[in-house]
């Protein structure tokens, strides 16, 4: 499965389409994001790219998750997003 890391920076348009790019592709992908800033740009791209999986007749279902990573040795806890389409 694909994982999209999301920062407080990215573009909700950008990871909605590439969201939307690998669940019409592969079925499924993984978005992780690490703080607030991060977590909020990762929502808001999953409500756009339902948007345009909604115009080729496929719902986006999501399930999020606590996760651990290590980032420069330090253990931080994320958010995991799992996300997939089912046909309308």
């Amino acid at each position: 499965m694909d994982i999209l890391k999301v920062s407080a920076n990215s573009s909700p348009n950008s990871v909605a389409g590439a969201i939307a790019s690998i669940v019409r592709g592969c079925g499924q992908v993984e978005l992780q994001s690490v703080g607030a800033g991060a977590t909020n740009q990762a929502v808001k791209s999953i409500a756009v790219a339902r948007g345009y999986l909604a115009a080729v007749g496929l719902s986006l279902v999501c399930f999020p998750e606590f996760s651990t990573v290590d980032i420069n040795g330090e253990e931080r806890t994320a958010m995991k997003f799992v996300c997939f389409a089912m046909e309308e």
